[in-house]
């Protein structure tokens, strides 16, 4: 690093972030006001679905089957509850006669049919409960989801409620993803106003300034209006997942924290070290600064994965992850400069812990503190080899329970159990005979016979795992088929099943839809694109930590530590969520399987944020092996200077996650608490105990590359330190040595000062 007494000439970003720093703040309020407008309402243009692949056979049977039939697929059910009575009580029929009407009546609304005028003998039984006392209505509402949704509200109303001797609860697909987008926007309220004040007082903590931890709050706010509005813009061309809004806030508050958090720490050490804020401002900006657009980049890259991926609910993720990302970023070194340019010392005032020390040194907390990290890392590396197995061990077997994952969809049962919808679908479920809307439909397409229709239909119900086969009802030159299982919906006998149907020989032209094929096409497409999508994550990781470090080994360190550190994670998600442990204390209802894209979804997003604070790490411990040459020395100070901040940053991020996880709705419950743990996991087992481990026992060849790779990293390569200016030391000037883990480094004033260690009481 460049001494205090000799300030470089700023560089050409550092001159224009802080030229004109009440200009550069004016901008960024105004873009602020100009977001919030731009992003207002924008949850009511986002959909609750997605899960499906576009160009699928069962995406086409269903659109064409909700031209052509479009009674065949209703997403609206009345359950209609008798009471006591039989739903074949006449005045029962007479009501339900009347409700019925009454919807067909309703605009926007076709194909609508009940259990008290169904044409066969079959489908009738379907649509009554096998004790008599329930029964069904059900229709289609047309439209795009808004408006659907506009619809239901319009009608539900007059549905819903006691009428005469029935009364009626409304569900069904349009119900549920209503009710779902509607607990989401609610929940997303709640978990924020959760989030918020504790980040606040986390942040109070670890800079002890007022002054200081509000400036990360600021920048995650910014970050969060600004996506909002992008995810505006982005529903005018696409589709975009209610879901996405979830991550926005989770990662735009998270990241945020971590890039202002590794800043604004630098800064206030380049203060304590004598310079003034405008030197102290560039000199973060070349070294903490590059870190932050570094790391940036690696997350944006993990979640731009999920863009070659056909559904929108994972492509939702990759708009709204990567516009969360790189505004958090450009927020963090564009305005937080101008900030803390501004503030100057200001940085550290209202000092909120002095009430609470009652005397006792200021600084003593923090320089314990990073020294506990030094002594740690020391003793992990002593140690090498038992650290390395253990945690891989431990690792490895809190991930085992995701052997038995079980893959499913997305249903009513994303809910709380006291939602209406979830209420009517657990009715039909335990209460109807054949699985009433789970089954499966096979449009037909080619002129046929009746007798070809007949013969077609007498092969499938042939069929092992059929249980019957209704129609076929015929419009021109088109059919379908109702083809219901024997087992559940979605089982591996279900999904058989559709590939028999497929397979099954006709006359014409067919095409399988249903739940169960929905799924299949899903698995399909997700398996066929996540070999891309993990080379992808893994060649571009590779790169760009080569060009932090210059090394060949630390990539693939971390690409293969990053994987290893997501196995609790994808262990918990299987042991909890599928199999149903803590569902009581938590508050949700198994459905006995993983929503398919949900791994593909918490891998981008867990090993991004598992890349962010590897970087933090790698580049600090990179710095001091430049500065220094000695290997060992580099790994302990590297993580004595960042063990407490990436911790901090750690949990701060943890409670954001948490508190999104306190939501209603089982995915997004599953979102937020899985990824909490998995960067809790990666931050005090994986960077703390396995990568000073790993190091240790790959020694000085950590650094190696071949000569061309060398004069490449040479040339385009990027780190903290500027070792261009600095010839190695030797190595008895290293940094902490394990004889004497509480003593800094002789060497450590050119680039931590004798100040430092104060102001890592503050983070």
């Amino acid at each position: 690093m460049t001494e205090v007494n000799s300030p470089p000439r700023p560089g050409g970003w550092t001159r224009f972030v802080t030229a004109r720093p009440r200009l550069s703040l004016l901008a960024a309020l105004v873009l602020t006001v100009l977001a919030v407008l731009a992003g207002s309402g924008v949850a009511e243009r986002l959909g609750s679905g997605g899960w499906e692949d576009p160009a699928a056979q069962s995406t086409y049977a269903t659109k064409a089957l909700e031209r052509e039939f479009p009674g065949s697929q209703p997403n609206l059910l009345l359950l209609v509850d008798a009471g006591e009575a039989s739903v074949d009580d006449p005045a029962v029929v007479a009501e339900a006669n009347r409700l019925t009407a009454s919807l067909a009546a309703e605009k926007g609304v076709v194909g609508v049919g009940s259990y008290w005028q169904a044409d066969a003998a079959g489908a009738a039984s379907a649509l009554r409960a096998e004790d008599g006392h329930e029964a069904l209505i059900a229709a289609r509402i047309t439209g795009d989801e808004k408006t659907m949704g506009e619809t239901l509200d319009r009608i539900a109303p007059a549905l819903r409620g006691t009428h005469g001797p029935v009364e009626v609860k409304i569900g069904g697909g349009v119900a549920v993803r209503h009710e779902m987008q509607t607990i989401i926007q609610e929940d997303l309220t709640r978990a924020e106003v959760i989030a918020l004040p504790i980040t606040l007082v986390l942040l109070v903590m670890v800079f002890g300034s007022a002054v200081a931890a509000l400036l990360p709050l600021g920048i995650g706010i910014v970050a969060i209006l600004g996506t909002n509005a992008v995810l505006s813009g982005l529903t005018r061309f696409t589709d975009v997942s209610i879901f996405a809004m979830n991550l926005t806030t989770a990662l735009g508050l998270g990241l945020a924290i971590d890039y202002a958090l590794f800043i604004v720490r630098r800064f206030r050490e380049e203060l304590a070290a004598g310079a003034d804020p405008s030197t102290a401002i560039g000199t973060t900006l070349r070294t903490a600064g590059r870190t932050v657009l570094f790391s940036a980049l690696t997350v944006a890259v993990s979640l731009a994965a999920m863009l070659l991926f056909p559904q929108y609910f994972l492509r939702s993720f990759a708009y709204a992850g990567m516009a969360v990302v790189l505004l958090a970023a450009a927020a963090a070194l564009i305005l937080l400069p101008a900030a803390l340019i501004l503030l100057g010392d200001r940085v550290n005032s209202l000092d909120l812990r002095r009430l609470f020390r009652r005397g006792r040194p200021a600084v003593a907390s923090g320089e314990e503190g990073g020294r506990a990290w030094g002594r740690m890392a020391n003793l992990v590396m002593r140690r090498a080899p038992f650290f390395a197995l253990a945690t891989t061990a431990v690792l490895v077997l809190l991930g085992l329970p995701f052997l038995g994952v079980k893959f499913g969809t997305a249903d009513d049962r994303q809910l709380p159990s006291s939602a209406e919808s979830h209420v009517v679908q657990q009715h039909i479920r335990d209460g109807f005979p054949g699985s009433p809307g789970g089954g499966l439909e096979v449009l037909a397409e080619g002129r046929a016979t009746q007798a070809q229709y007949a013969a077609y239909k007498e092969r499938v119900a042939a069929l092992p795992e059929v249980a019957r086969v209704d129609g076929p009802l015929v419009n021109g030159d088109s059919a379908y088929f109702t083809v219901l299982p024997k087992g559940e919906a979605v089982d591996d006998a279900a999904q058989n099943l559709v590939g028999d149907l497929r397979a099954t020989a006709a006359p014409f032209e067919t095409s399988v839809t249903g739940t169960a094929a929905v799924l299949v096409d899903s698995k399909h497409a997700i398996g066929s694109q996540l070999p891309w999508a993990a080379a992808f994550i893994a060649i571009v990781t590779l790169l760009l930590v080569f060009l932090l470090t210059g090394s060949v080994l630390i990539p693939l360190q971390a690409v293969l530590l990053n994987a290893l550190s997501l196995t609790a994670m994808f262990g918990a998600v299987v042991w909890v969520f599928q199999d149903g442990h803590l569902s009581g204390l938590l508050g949700f209802t198994s459905p006995g399987s993983i929503e398919t894209t949900l791994p593909v979804l918490m891998f981008c997003v867990a090993f991004g944020l598992s890349m962010d604070y590897g970087v933090f790490l790698l580049s600090r411990i990179k710095e001091e092996y430049d500065r220094t040459g000695d290997h060992e020395g580099a790994v302990a100070l590297g993580l004595r200077r960042t063990g407490g901040l990436i911790t901090a940053a750690a949990v701060i991020l943890a409670v954001v996650m948490v508190a999104i996880g306190t939501s209603r709705v089982t995915n997004t419950k599953m979102l937020g608490l899985g990824i909490a743990l998995a960067v809790l996991m990666d931050a005090m087992v994986v960077r703390s105990l396995l990568v000073p481990a790993i190091m240790r026992l790959t020694g000085r060849a950590t650094w190696w590359a071949p000569a061309p790779l060398r004069r490449f990293h040479q040339r385009f390569g990027l780190s903290e330190g500027e070792p261009a200016r600095q010839a190695p030391a030797a190595p008895s000037e290293s940094a902490p040595s394990e004889s004497a883990p509480d003593e800094p480094a002789p060497d450590e004033s050119a680039s931590d000062g004798p100040g430092r260690d104060k102001v890592d009481a503050h983070g």
